[in-house]
């Protein structure tokens, strides 16, 4: 079980991290992206397909190596990418009130658009739970996993790491958190998009960089707060017998 008693600041990534991978909402993200590098760059669909997932391995977001080799503008992109049907993200009240029963600070930290955030938070029900919202925009569009990105997250709020934890569903994008001293928890999903997480499958022990792991967020909260409240009524039944 999870000790984090000791936690003040709760991060968590957004997709396929708050919402779960199964109701693939991050496909219609994908396929747009594709779209939008063979429009821009004039290339046939497939070889931009290639384009933005070679760009994804190597620089950590597609947008980041289309702005570092191609000078296009983020704004435009993430703009026509994140115009997507977000009703099949259904409501989430169960997490909901385990993100809301969380003792101290709450923020959504992501590689996309705050407005994509907050449209997709606000279809889990879970929007007004959080101080902030750090997008890519926010963040000068360094992305994660660069180290510095998470460097100005938490500067920004004035966040001690110590006393933090990271919610991701990838993998790499945990080294930094943990390097910084954050707690680390993977949230694990079928959505394969990647060669970090093809690599879960042949995991016979989590790797240093994450604490904990688990493929139920709501659960995962429930059993820390239940902890949570056992410490504290230990502490306190210890404090009223001196």
């Amino acid at each position: 079980m999870a000790d984090l008693t000791h936690i003040s600041t709760w991060v968590f990534d957004l997709d396929n991290t708050l919402y779960p991978a199964g109701c693939n909402l991050f496909a219609q993200v994908d396929q747009r992206m594709a779209a939008y590098i063979a429009k821009e760059l004039d290339l046939p669909l497939a070889h931009a397909r290639f384009v933005q997932k070679d760009y994804y391995k190597r620089f950590g977001t597609t947008l980041t190596g289309l702005m570092k080799l191609h000078g296009l503008k983020p704004e435009p992109f993430l703009k026509y990418v994140h115009d997507i049907d977000v009703t099949m993200v259904e409501a989430a009240p169960e997490l909901s009130k385990a993100i809301a029963a969380l003792p101290g600070r709450k923020f959504i930290y992501t590689n996309g658009s705050r407005h994509h955030a907050e449209r997709i938070a606000d279809q889990l029900g879970v929007l007004n739970h959080f101080e902030d919202i750090t997008d890519i925009a926010s963040n000068n569009y360094c992305a994660k996993p660069d180290k510095k990105a998470y460097q100005s997250f938490l500067k920004h709020h004035a966040i001690a790491p110590s006393s933090a934890t990271m919610f991701e569903d990838m993998p790499h994008n945990l080294e930094a958190p943990h390097a910084l001293g954050m707690v680390t928890i993977l949230v694990q999903s079928d959505y394969m998009d990647h060669p970090v997480q093809k690599e879960i499958k042949r995991w016979t022990r989590l790797p240093e960089h994450i604490h904990h792991q688990t493929d139920d967020l709501t659960g995962f909260l429930k059993t820390s707060l239940n902890r949570q409240a056992t410490t504290k009524s230990a502490l306190h039944n210890k404090t009223t017998c001196q």
